[in-house]
């Protein structure tokens, strides 16, 4: 599969598109003014502990503190801060046991950001380090070698699985995990990312050990850099960028992981704009959009909610040309590639509910988990099908470590206060008649001023006046509707005159 990074580099932000066989399957964004904090360590001390939730709270120096669970505290997190001279009886935590017995208020800890807050919840830390290279990823408090499931050859599984035992028992421990990038790298190769790792968690270590918390002791490195970290490989077959500076910079990483790639990394024509060029800017757009149509005529319907992601998939336009069944189940599985594309590309986490249109026999059903399985294998972030049943419903997890695309570059409507929906005109003028009838006893005979809504105020001279009408009669009273352009369609004020 070819695969393209385009991009765009402004001194607010920069945004990142993957593109596969030319379709746009992820994008990235990362604001200068709030840059992400996953895979930032931090020197942290325990605010609170909470023995009813098995929990705790760290303050970080963040807006929020950040949230600690007890599966998630390392058993030596004391020996976390000491470097490895210091190392001793000193600060050796409970190897198990309720978090109360593991941390106590006050009590410095090294901890790494998995999760970052998200809506009013702060970020989700554990202790259990990890650090992420180019070949391999290091964890210093575990004793473990593994291999990228992604790398399924046996053979090649075994090979790196020896090597990486060899290193780790050369480097003094810890463990590794060899990435899917490793795959057919030499031993030199992974002894070179060894090394850079364990010396950047020596560093970390150092710091720890004479600074006082909340401190900030490593940060992951800009979007681009981690970019060509994970996804740098014989598939990219360009990295076209629109800034010089940017460019020279990703030029001499690329030198530095893969110099073969180098001629690959292109300057894009200034005065260009380079998401649209490539089609990035348009396919933004749709990934705000609730629907999304298929080429077939049949459309997805995708809502966020506080709790989970639903996705309804519906025929629409598309009739088919046999059987019922044969229309269905090929909507359902033109279906499955674009819901599978738009999660990446929307960045979509937590709990998605799939509603697929019913079908009656098992076999369609089959074929459609079978190619929603493939898709998701497509998938960098885990994610998992929990459940389908003879109705369509799917329902799948997948790992929520930052914010979605539509909340990171939206914000709830300042009208509707993020409900989607206001009351009617209909509603409203409903309301209006219930609120005077409850003062009619006490404004009988006087003259009233109805301020409200101007699309209110239409109706009430139009196909509502029978409420105007209704009113007057009610308090026998002359009523004069004002609109007024700075109240909410909801609002409205009965002002006797």
């Amino acid at each position: 599969m070819a695969k393209d990074l385009i991009v765009s580099t402004t001194p607010q932000e920069t945004r990142v598109a993957l593109l596969e066989d030319g379709q746009v399957s992820e994008l990235f964004i990362e604001r200068e003014a709030h840059r992400g904090i996953v895979g930032n360590i931090y020197k942290g001390r325990v605010s609170r502990v909470l023995p009813g939730m098995q929990s705790a709270f760290v303050e970080l120096g963040l807006e929020r503190d950040a949230f600690l669970y007890v599966d998630d505290v390392f058993e030596d997190i004391g020996e976390n801060l000491l470097t490895p001279e210091e190392q001793g009886g000193n600060g050796h935590a409970r190897t198990e046991g309720p978090i109360e017995e593991r941390l106590k208020e006050g009590q410095d800890v090294l901890v790494q950001v998995v999760k970052e807050p998200i809506g009013q919840k702060g970020a989700r830390i554990t202790s259990h380090i990890s650090i992420p290279g180019r070949y391999l990823v290091f964890m210093p408090t575990v004793e473990h070698v593994g291999v990228s499931r992604k790398i399924v050859e046996d053979d090649e599984r075994r090979r790196l699985k020896s090597m990486l035992k060899e290193i780790r028992q050369e480097g003094g421990g810890g463990g590794l995990i060899a990435r899917t990038a490793g795959l057919g790298r030499s031993r030199e190769d992974f002894e070179r990312d060894a090394r850079y790792l364990k010396r950047t968690w020596d560093e970390v270590r150092a710091v720890a050990g004479r600074e006082r918390p909340p401190l900030l002791l490593h940060r992951e490195p800009s979007l681009v850099q981690r970019l060509l970290r994970d996804l740098l490989s014989d598939e990219v077959v360009s990295i076209r960028l629109d800034q010089e500076k940017e460019y020279r910079r990703t030029l001499d990483l690329v030198n530095e992981l893969a110099p073969e790639m180098a001629p690959r990394v292109r300057l894009h024509p200034q005065g260009q704009n380079i998401l649209e060029d490539h089609g990035v800017a348009s396919e933004l757009e749709r990934a705000l959009r609730s629907k999304v149509w298929l080429e077939s005529g049949g459309y997805i319907v995708i809502n966020q909610t506080e709790a989970l992601v639903a996705i309804d998939v519906n025929t629409g336009r598309y009739t088919g040309q046999k059987t019922l069944e044969d229309t269905i189940l090929k909507t359902n599985l033109e279906a499955v590639s674009e819901i599978v594309r738009q999660i990446r590309l929307r960045d979509l986490g937590g709990i998605i509910v799939v509603d697929f249109i019913d079908m009656e026999e098992r076999k369609s059903r089959q074929k459609v988990m079978a190619a929603l399985e493939a898709e998701l294998r497509r998938d960098r972030s885990p994610s998992k099908l929990l459940s389908v049943n003879e109705f369509g419903l799917v329902i799948l997890t997948r790992k929520r470590v930052k914010l979605s695309l539509e909340r990171l570059l939206c914000q709830p409507c300042p009208y509707c206060a993020g409900a989607g929906t206001i009351k009617s005109v209909a509603t409203v003028c409903s309301e209006i008649y219930a609120e005077v009838r409850k003062l009619a006893a006490e404004v009988t005979g006087q003259p009233l001023l109805l301020r409200v809504n101007p699309e209110v105020a239409r109706a009430l001279s139009g196909e509502e006046a029978p409420v105007l009408r209704d009113l007057a009669a009610l308090t026998r009273g002359e009523i004069t509707v004002h609109g007024d352009p700075l109240l909410h369609q909801e609002q409205f004020d009965v002002v006797p005159r």
